[in-house]
């Protein structure tokens, strides 16, 4: 289902929208990769129907108003080659957590980097949040550089806070608040 105030973003080369049901093909090849689903908390995705089920959560995720995860699209073809979004929205107080992925194909092309900062801007702007915060797992060097180039500093280790794929998994504590954001954006 469609939901008709979904918000659409869009950068130089990206158009952020909602993911739906006939993107299905798209979000399965890159969740069935094993070196995007590295430190995602899943093992790689084995049938469609696996993606279905991500779609839905993403859906209901906004329904509920804890969330919102746009597919990232190139504006030249429309095809979804990632995601990035907010989930574990805590009204109250502000705040939300940022996750992001991105198909192996477009590593390395600033990407995720352009989509990251747009999904900030918007949160800082749109959603009234106060605090962004990050968990990455160590080994996770490039998904660290890309929050710390995006402004978010690394507050420090949570141990053993996930048990993911069968283990526990320490997880490094990023944040950038708004008066950071807007610093930077002068």
């Amino acid at each position: 289902m469609i939901k008709e105030n979904f918000p659409v973003i869009q950068t130089e080369r990206l158009i952020l929208r909602q993911i739906t049901q006939d993107d299905a093909e798209d979000i399965f090849k890159y969740l069935s990769d094993e070196n995007v689903m590295k430190y995602y908390g899943l093992e790689p995705f084995k049938t469609i129907d696996e993606a279905l089920e991500e779609i839905e959560w993403y859906q209901s995720t906004h329904d509920e108003d804890s969330g919102i995860r746009w597919g990232i699209t190139l504006k030249e073809n429309g095809k979804v080659i990632g995601s990035c979004g907010f989930l574990n929205k805590v009204p109250q107080h502000y705040r939300s957590d940022i996750g992001f992925e991105l198909s192996t194909d477009y590593w390395g092309q600033g990407i995720a980097g352009e989509a990251l900062a747009a999904v900030i801007q918007y949160g800082f702007e749109q959603l009234n949040l106060h605090r962004i915060q990050a968990l990455i797992e160590p080994p996770n060097i490039s998904s660290q550089k890309l929050v710390e180039n995006n402004g978010f500093i690394k507050e420090g280790l949570l141990r053993n806070y996930e048990f993911t794929c069968g283990k526990f998994d320490d997880l490094f504590m990023y944040s950038i608040i708004k008066q950071d954001f807007e610093t930077n954006s002068i």
